[in-house]
This record gives C-alpha cells, structure tokens and sequence, in this order.
C-alpha cells in the first residue's frame, strides 16, 4: 500500500462499523472479498476455533485484499479465556431432575446421575453455600449446598440431559483465574506475530486482567475487553480506564445474569465507553436466526436498531458469518438495517441522549469545537491528521453528522481506527506546514468523496506537526470546483 494511498474503495456512508466473524464458512479470499463488498469493515478471528495455520491463511487474504483495495482493514483477534468445564459422563451424558441431590468432585472416574468431574480447584477454593453453578449455557442449574477442597454437594433446581465437557459459569463469585491461559497465551504470541490491530481479552473480571494482558502486548495491538461477567460490570469503570475498547458480549453475560438484566446493562456499557471516549462494540446473537435463515426475525432487526441508535462504534456477526449458511446476507442485512436507522431523521438527537462532556484538554476543546463548527456553518466532513489516532478516537465522540475523514502517516494508527464510529481512515504522508495541511486536507476529501466544490470542510490538526497528542488547531476551508485539479500534484 502506498504511503499517498488513492483508495479503490468507496467510503461508507455507513458510520457505524460491521465487525463479522471469519470461520469455515467465509475464509476464501472470495468470499472475504463479498463480505466486504457487503459492508464488512473489520474482521473477527476467533482463537476458541482452528488451527493457527487456519487463522494465518485467513489474515493472509484479509491483507491481500487490503493491498488491492488500497483500504486499511482491521483484524481483532479474540483469544478464548479460562474456559471451565465438567468432565466426562458413562455413556456420554446423564439426566437430572430438579430438586435431587448431586455432587461435583475432582475424581477421576467418568460421572453419571449422581456426580460429575468438576477439574477446577478454583472452583471449590470458592464455592459457598447458596452459590449457583450453571451448566451448558444456563440450561441446567445448581445450587450449592455445602463445599470443601474436594467436593461440593449441591440440588439440583433446573434438570435436563449434562453431558461431557459442557461448559460451566459460576456468576456469583469471582474466581481467582488468571484472565490468560497458556492457550491464550501461545494465541497472543502468535496474534503479535500476525500483526492482528486488536486484542480482545476474554471473561475480564477486574482491571488488573486488563493491565497483565497490556503488559504482554507491549503496545503491538489494542486491546479490546470482553464485559460478559457480572464482576466486571461492578468495576466497569476501571476497565474502561485500562482498555483501548469494550466489547458487550452479550452471550455468557446472558448466562450469567437474568435475561432482563441484559438490555439495560447493554445501554449502561455503551453509555460508559462512550463518555470515557473508547470504542465500544455490541456482539452476540444480533441476528441468530440467519445461521440458517435467509433472513432475520422482526426482533433481531429491531435489536441491531437499537445498538445503532445507542451510538455504538460497532456490530458484530458471529456464527451468522463464521459458520453459518449465510454470511453474506447476513453482513447485507445488518449494513440495510443500519443504513435506515441512520437515515431516521431523529437517529442524530438519539444518538446524542448520551451526553459526551470534554475533558479539560486543548485536544477535547478542540475536537468539541469541530463538532460544534459542523452544525454552525453546515460543513460536508470533518478531516483530522494524527499519528497515534487519539485526535480521531476525541473526534468521533462527538458522533458529528459529518464522515470524519482521518489522514495519518501511520498503517498501523489507519488499521486500528476500523472499529471507530464514522472514521474513514487513510494513510497519507505527513505536512510540515499550515498551507500543506489545507491543502492536502481539501485534495484527500475531494479526491475520497467526502466533500464536493463548494463545500466546507473542517481541519484539525497539532502545531508543530508531527508530534503525537498535540492538537491545537481547528481550521475552516472551502473547496472549490477545480480543486482536486490544482492540488493534484
């Protein structure tokens, strides 16, 4: 890719971003290829499922692409986390009825109507009478009756088929896990070596998961946490103050609390990350059904509406595009859904229920006074020249009406800024001077689409140029008609 790319591509109109999920369903390079002429914007590779060797011709046909569309793309890597899980049962699975006894122990022999192999010493270092342990994504519930070192005895109180290594949360404590495995760890080491632009870490409970995962990163990637444990809501804000992004993975967080607990912390989290200036990313089950449906339930469409209207950054697919019978359609819909959302008339002031307040920073001032400069003088794009993108991540905060149009020397700053609300991010070489600056700024949205003659644009950038989190300039300039002509040298 160039270092004065002239993109191929057409931005999207779009500002919310669409993350999907790349699994057996969507890994040839042509069918990434559709995804993205689909709406897809940035690519989710899930570390739980494949080999590596998968995952790196995967990353391989995603940067293909990107060389030929001249588009930075983004890639998140989305390491499993401490996953717990049950042992294996005689004959494969056993049935339980509510209100029977049953133990969990750390035995070796295969369980059946009457125990189960629990292999996580965590667990009964933990478990208390009163607390629930929740088998095969909450379908079977247990209450502990009593614990020691070796054994729990617990009733049951929802029964049906255990089966071998069904998965097990335990909502009501936080357990001493170490937020990495060794799994995780081998994954982020090669994830690193990928050259992946974010990290998502898996089952956060508390900041200092967040601050040991930063540490083995060292800066090679972002790092996305994962809000799916009801720990990790209590000390929300302390992880969004470590995080470069959240995720609300709506998945275990729906099994480990009620269902109608869900959608108000869904509003909670992004309401937070957004205030706090993160990129925020709502995933889950958005449209479920298209696993095998060629189309969406009324109550899907209506659940990616109301992450639209919330202001996320981004929406994720993940079977729906990874293993399901319809990846493409699946990224068609939620593009069209979230097209006509934004088209509503009231999607602006919606979107801005959520009060963003700036810091008292010259950076802040800066990015508020260009949003509010959009709405005074009726301006077509707001361009924005960093290095490190944090002028662009204060910018998008403001959820202007207006693309943002984001120019920086770094490929790495550009890929990263893929899940950034309204970003259309472009690696171009840097300015030394005011007049350059102007000038570039008029030639890169003329030339990306994002203004016309006549237009207005807004420029923000740092004087001196060149030195990261200096923004101290917002400037107003007009295009007019034969600009892309005279500046195209």
């Amino acid at each position: 890719m160039s270092k004065e790319a002239t993109s191929r591509f057409v931005p999207r109109s779009r500002k919310v971003r669409i993350l999907a999920t790349l699994g057996p369903a969507s890994d040839s390079p042509a069918m990434i290829r559709r995804l993205v002429e689909a709406g897809a914007d940035a690519f989710r590779i899930n570390m739980s499922h494949g080999s590596h060797a998968d995952h790196e011709k995967r990353i391989a046909a995603i940067r293909a692409l990107e060389a030929e569309l001249e588009r930075p793309t983004t890639i998140v890597a989305d390491l499993q986390g401490p996953k717990l899980r049950v042992g294996k049962f005689k004959g494969d699975r056993a049935e339980l009825k509510a209100g029977q006894a049953y133990v969990f122990d750390r035995g070796k022999a295969p369980g059946d109507e009457s125990r189960a192999i629990l292999p996580h010493k965590e667990i009964f270092d933990a478990a208390a009478p009163g607390m629930r342990l929740l088998v095969d994504d909450g379908k079977l519930v247990f209450r502990v009756i009593s614990a020691d070192a070796d054994r729990i005895e617990a009733t049951v109180e929802v029964g049906g088929t255990i089966s071998n290594n069904k998965g097990l949360n335990v909502p009501d404590v936080v357990l001493p896990l170490a937020a990495l495995t060794e799994k995780d760890r081998a994954d982020l080491a090669f994830a690193l070596d990928q050259h992946v632009d974010w990290v998502a870490l898996s089952f956060v409970q508390r900041p200092e998961d967040v601050a040991e995962a930063r540490r083995l990163i060292g800066g090679k990637a972002n790092l996305l946490a994962k809000i799916e444990k009801p720990a990790a809501i209590e000390r929300l804000e302390g992880i969004l103050e470590l995080a470069d992004a959240v995720m609300v993975a709506r998945g275990d967080l729906g099994v480990e609390l009620p269902p109608e607990a869900v959608p108000p912390l869904q509003k909670r989290i992004v309401e937070a990350a957004r205030r706090m200036g993160r990129p925020v990313v709502v995933a889950t089950q958005m449209l479920e059904s298209m696993i095998t449906s060629p189309s969406p339930t009324r109550a899907e469409v209506s659940d990616v509406a109301t992450a639209v209207y919330d202001g996320a950054d981004a929406i994720m697919l993940s079977a729906e595009s990874a293993s399901g019978r319809f990846p493409c359609e699946s990224v068609e819909i939620m593009n069209r859904i979230a097209t006509s959302v934004e088209s509503d008339p009231s999607h602006y002031a919606r979107v801005h229920f959520t009060e963003t307040l700036p810091d008292a920073t010259t950076n802040d001032a800066i990015a508020r006074a260009a949003g509010d400069i959009v709405r005074t003088v009726g301006a077509a794009s707001i361009v924005c020249f960093t290095s490190s993108g944090s002028t662009a991540r204060r910018v998008a905060r403001e959820r202007s009406a207006v693309p943002l149009l984001v120019l920086t020397p770094s490929l790495k700053t550009a890929r990263r800024l893929g899940l950034l609300w309204g970003a259309h991010a472009v690696r171009t070489r840097d300015v030394s001077s005011f007049e350059e600056m102007v000038g570039k700024s008029k030639r890169m949205a003329l030339r990306h689409g994002l203004a016309k003659g006549g237009d207005r644009i807004i420029v923000t950038a740092g004087v001196p140029f060149g030195v990261p989190g200096s923004t101290n300039v917002v400037h107003v300039a007009r295009l007019i008609g034969d600009e892309l002509d005279r500046h195209s040298g």
